[in-house]
């Protein structure tokens, strides 16, 4: 092969290896931006094929999938004065692609840290009874938070979720008591309520028996029946009611 031949050869894959070395390929998930002489074009690409014509364009890739992200342990002091320690986790995705390259250097971590000190700043107006109790309400505040901070940023919180929520240990054997308190409280007044509607039931026999002398008969001659038959072992003695009427009232004249 003589010099001329080399040459036009070498003119012809050099063209060739540039627009194979030019295509991309983005995922059904990615979004490709793409700087074209440092201006960012309209539209971001993908998915698919793309032609990316280097040194002219630079591309930066952007995935629109949902992403998991954990909040790391915070030391929070509750409206009431009570140190805990949180985490938490957040899901979110971007919308707009062009937005989360050109309006912040990395949306990942800015996220992540509006995440750390949005969690300090919204737990730490609440008592440490809310934070138990009313989760789901904290949840939904923290991502209505983060959303709204992060929309100028194209991206999207889907959820926020409290993970843990890790108390000293006098508190906990604080809250234990309480709870034990609470418990037993509730027993004493179950129990007065059930002496209540005992007594209410009593005098309401006693009445029914006041006005049917035979009916305290009969009461008797069941209870008779009943200690029979669990307590075989048992003799009893029936003995008149009118006898001790008798003994205790006055003489006839």
């Amino acid at each position: 092969m003589d010099e001329s031949n080399l040459l036009t050869l070498i003119a012809v894959l050099i063209p060739i290896l540039y627009v194979l070395s030019s295509i991309k390929i983005l995922r059904e998930y990615e979004r490709g931006i793409i700087f074209r002489l440092g201006r960012v074009l309209p539209d971001p690409k993908g998915p698919g094929i793309i032609l990316v014509f280097a040194p002219i364009d630079r591309m930066v890739r952007i995935s629109l999938r949902i992403e998991t992200h954990e909040v790391p342990s915070q030391d929070i002091v509750t409206h009431d004065n009570v140190t805990v320690k949180v985490n938490a986790v957040i899901y979110f995705r971007v919308i707009d692609p062009k937005l989360a390259v050109l309006e912040v250097t990395n949306f990942l971590y800015a996220t992540s840290q509006l995440a750390q000190t949005t969690l300090r700043s919204v737990l730490g107006e609440v008592e440490l009874d809310t934070l138990l109790a009313e989760r789901e309400k904290l949840n939904a505040r923290l991502q209505a938070i983060l959303d709204r901070h992060t929309a100028a940023w194209g991206v999207k919180v889907t959820m926020v979720e409290v993970k843990q929520v890790e108390l000293p240990e006098l508190m906990v054997r604080a809250i234990a008591r309480q709870a034990e308190a609470e418990r037993e409280r509730r027993a004493k007044v179950i129990h007065a309520e059930g002496e209540f509607t005992a007594s209410q039931k009593l005098a309401e026999a006693a009445e029914v028996l006041q006005h049917q002398p035979a009916a305290i008969q009969l009461r008797y001659l069941q209870t008779l029946v009943e200690i029979g038959s669990e307590h075989n072992t048992t003799i009893v003695f029936p003995l008149p009611i009118d006898i001790f009427d008798r003994i205790g009232g006055k003489p006839k004249s």
